[in-house]
């Protein structure tokens, strides 16, 4: 991204909420294409090219899952959901269809707004490969040597704890579904077997947390699955 204002499009078919989004979104300096619809959604995606996607589950023409599930075919752009649909089953749905991030109504707009924040700052980030050092949370990943360091201490993992760790900061301040983990670490045939997750979690947590009961790093997100929060509190 360059210099220029962000470009967010919301995908809402509420004009109450279109009126409160974007003014608000522009108030900040963001651009902003509203869409009622599953079609208008995709011709402004051709068209404008957005950063980030708002996106409404309970739109009139194309479901919202099926909606994510093409944005995400055709642009990298992250996809915030925002719907009054709670149920896990929705959300998961959702983010294993594409989206990033998922924030139910009735929202806190303050809350909306930091969530755009932290998918600007992840596409910001330079693209990660499978090689070379990232720095994340404070850590510094060593993908060619399998090594972990929090300054100059080395933190001993495992192969899984590491593939873990690997996992959660390549996909940095996203929301990650279990199943998405599972089969990511363990394969296909894993994804059934959600226990494996919860002691990898555990183990991990107590290796590169500074609190394990506490923890700011990977964070929990219920009922869906886990967040890593790359960025070091702010003292």
């Amino acid at each position: 991204m360059s210099t220029e204002p962000a470009r967010v499009l919301v995908v809402d078919d509420e004009p109450a909420l279109q009126r409160t989004l974007g003014p608000l979104l522009r108030s900040r300096g963001y651009e902003v294409t509203i869409a009622g619809n599953g079609a208008e959604a995709l011709a402004a995606l051709a068209t404008e090219g957005p950063h980030v996607v708002i996106l409404d589950l309970g739109l009139p023409d194309i479901e919202g899952t099926e909606l994510c599930r093409r944005i995400r075919v055709s642009s990298p752009a992250p996809i915030i959901v925002l719907s009054a649909r709670g149920q896990e089953t929705d959300k998961v749905l959702a983010l294993d269809n594409g989206a990033d991030d998922y924030v139910t109504k009735p929202f806190s707009p303050e809350e909306l707004l930091a969530r755009v924040r932290v998918a600007l700052r992840r596409i910001r980030q330079e693209p990660v490969g499978s090689s070379g050092q990232i720095r994340r949370g404070g850590l510094t990943i060593d993908f060619d040597r399998h090594r972990v360091l929090r300054g100059d201490q080395e933190i001993r993992l495992t192969p899984k704890e590491f593939e873990l760790l690997a996992f959660f900061a390549t996909h940095p301040d996203r929301v990650l579904t279990r199943h998405a983990i599972l089969k990511a670490i363990w394969g296909a045939n894993a994804v059934d077997q959600p226990e494996h997750l919860w002691v990898l979690v555990g183990q991990l947590r107590r290796k590169i947390e500074p609190d394990p009961a506490h923890p700011r790093h990977i964070i929990s997100e219920p009922w869906v699955g886990y967040r890593f929060v790359a960025d070091e509190p702010a003292s």
